[in-house]
């Protein structure tokens, strides 16, 4: 069994993130989705508009993710990969590089956004026509 990991907020879920995720689980049997807790959020200076909890439901009922952890902190990601057993970790390529560290352990992979849409993008939207 090949085994896909990747990480984020999915903070109001579009269908970028849908495809980002059929697209990660296309390259392997299983996929685990690393979602951001709310605290570890707040050390970034974010906040999401639903809570871990709800965004971790959100995920779940989505068909190409198998498992939804916590994501604590930037360094759990080796040792997530030793512990799930991880062949491939993908991320968007807005980090293109940044996490190469990883391929000692595991493919990396870079995906390409959808370009036409983002979460950035849709609150920035919303706040403009409110």
């Amino acid at each position: 069994m090949k085994r896909v990991i990747t990480y984020g907020t999915f903070d109001m879920l579009h269908y970028g993130h849908i495809e980002l995720l059929r697209r990660a689980r296309a390259l392997g049997d299983y996929l685990i989705v690393a979602l951001s807790s709310d605290e570890f959020n707040a050390g970034k200076g974010k906040k999401a508009y639903f809570s871990y909890e709800d965004r971790k439901r959100m995920l779940e009922a989505i068909r190409h993710v198998d498992l939804v952890i916590p994501e604590h902190t930037w360094e759990q990601k080796s040792s997530d990969i030793g512990l799930y057993q991880v062949d491939t970790f993908v991320i968007g390529d807005d980090w293109a590089g940044k996490f190469n560290e990883l391929k000692t352990q595991c493919e990396v992979v870079y995906l390409a956004r959808t370009p036409e849409i983002s979460t950035t993008q849709i609150k920035a939207e919303l706040t403009k026509a409110s």
